[in-house]
């Protein structure tokens, strides 16, 4: 496995993806089509619920839908594996989020995280963004990992994990474009003059993203070029390559 640093995370967290009721359901998902499929056959977008979670303040069963417009929770030692549309998540345990609606109600506008950690492959679209206390994230087509800190007082950590992202945290802002984990913290208060602050790898794997992908039919930039690259948080394959935020 590929292990980035973990801080406040467990190493079983970032390895739901063995669990062989994470495989059989991925398995399955993908050999009965996809969202279009389920959606056509009225069948649950959920890959797989562990533990205990709640839409819309309700306990979510692994045979219920979740559509643009929801709330979701987990809870304690719980994570969700879900899709809509052409995007899929991961949601990790001790979440508050909502998915709101966009152009369609298989289109997520805004994926707005307010505690907790989601993992996130995202397909070609326009006008949609991750949204945090400290800090907003503009998506294109990619995959991410956000993540709240409130024991650091909301503080976010965000990953470009690959692809193009364009991240917001107070008046600071920047165009992200990454191949290997660009990663940024969005502070609640300035940092040396800045909201918006270089940020190391942490917190989820190679592994996670590529899960993920494979269940919208994506392939990861580094899985598509056949190498890894550098877990130093700047968003490349080759050493020496400096932050954006550090130029």
């Amino acid at each position: 496995m590929t292990q980035h640093i973990l801080q406040g995370r467990t190493e079983s967290e970032v390895l739901w993806f063995r669990r062989r009721s994470f495989m059989a359901a991925a398995a399955a998902w993908s050999t009965l089509g996809g969202f279009g499929t389920a959606q056509a056959q009225q069948r649950s977008n959920i890959v797989e619920l562990s533990g205990d979670a709640l839409l819309n303040g309700q306990p979510l069963g692994p045979q219920q839908t979740i559509q643009t417009g929801d709330s979701l929770e987990t809870g304690r030692g719980s994570h969700l594996v879900f899709v809509i549309g052409n995007s899929s998540f991961l949601v990790r345990q001790s979440s508050r989020l909502s998915v709101e609606r966009g152009i369609s109600l298989n289109t997520v506008s805004v994926l707005r995280l307010i505690t907790g950690a989601v993992a996130s492959v995202w397909g070609r679209g326009t006008s949609r963004q991750i949204v945090t206390p400290s800090l907003t994230a503009g998506i294109r087509g990619t995959g991410v990992y956000t993540e709240v800190l409130p024991q650091q007082g909301g503080r976010s950590y965000f990953c470009n994990c690959y692809g193009t992202v364009e991240v917001a945290a107070g008046g600071d802002r920047v165009l992200s474009q990454s191949v290997y984990h660009q990663s940024f913290w969005g502070e609640v208060e300035p940092k040396n003059g800045r909201f918006l602050t270089p940020a190391q790898a942490i917190d989820h794997t190679d592994e996670e993203m590529e899960n993920l992908a494979q269940l919208v039919g994506q392939r990861t930039a580094w899985q598509i070029a056949g190498k890894k690259g550098v877990h130093d948080g700047s968003g490349y394959m080759e050493p020496g390559h400096v932050h954006p935020l550090m130029r």
